[in-house]
């Protein structure tokens, strides 16, 4: 297809498409001309993951071109690949000083071990979720979360994963990964708010003074 059409079909304008190509986002087309080139349907496949790692995962383009390395480096086993995926997606954490932090370290440690769940000392969701309870713990709030990871763990095993093939090429493979992963997990994180505003909704109905 030509330059027009990739446009049409992505949603995207020419300009950015160009962008994309020049930062390496996107594989250059089979040249036509010295102005022209044909693209496939693998262009539009990595163009509608970037529009979705941008405007959804709200990622950074250093980022997403950390992801499109590491599927594009042949020479890495399927798992490395996916491993630098995983950290492109997750924010850099630092730990804080003072008990605190420790024991939400512990927290999630314990939380991690009753799941069942072999995770590496140095994953990033593993730093994350020790952020998280750190604050929960400096604002007093609950920090038993074996419910959400109870329930993470279901979607993940009985929804996501099987939608994933793991014979399959490798670009389709870390596409599934990480799509799943920001998009699984934005879709999840708007319903739970829709939920509790739904809850808090009934609540209120139920305690005013004519109901």
């Amino acid at each position: 297809m030509r330059m027009s059409e990739l446009s049409s079909r992505s949603g995207l304008a020419i300009a950015t498409i160009k962008y994309y190509l020049r930062e390496g986002l996107l594989p250059q087309g089979r040249p036509l001309a010295a102005t022209r080139a044909d693209y496939d349907e693998s262009h539009l496949r990595r163009l509608r993951l970037i529009r979705a790692l941008l405007e959804v995962g709200r990622l950074p383009i250093a980022s997403i071109k950390q992801i499109i390395s590491a599927v594009d480096d042949d020479s890495l086993p399927t798992h490395v690949m996916l491993g630098v995926a995983r950290h492109a997606l997750s924010a850099a954490v630092a730990p804080e000083p003072g008990d605190d932090w420790s024991e939400a370290e512990h927290d999630a440690e314990r939380l991690i071990a009753a799941q069942g769940w072999r995770i590496g000392r140095r994953a990033p969701a593993r730093a994350e979720l020790v952020q998280t309870l750190h604050r929960l713990r400096q604002l007093e709030l609950s920090t038993d979360l074996g419910h959400h990871a109870e329930l993470a763990h279901r979607l993940v095993t009985e929804i996501e994963i099987p939608s994933v093939t793991p014979d399959g090429p490798r670009d389709s493979t870390v596409e599934s990964v990480v799509l799943g992963t920001v998009l699984y997990g934005k879709a999840f994180d708007a319903l739970r708010r829709l939920a509790r505003e739904a809850a808090e909704a009934e609540v209120s109905l139920s305690t005013a003074p004519d109901a």
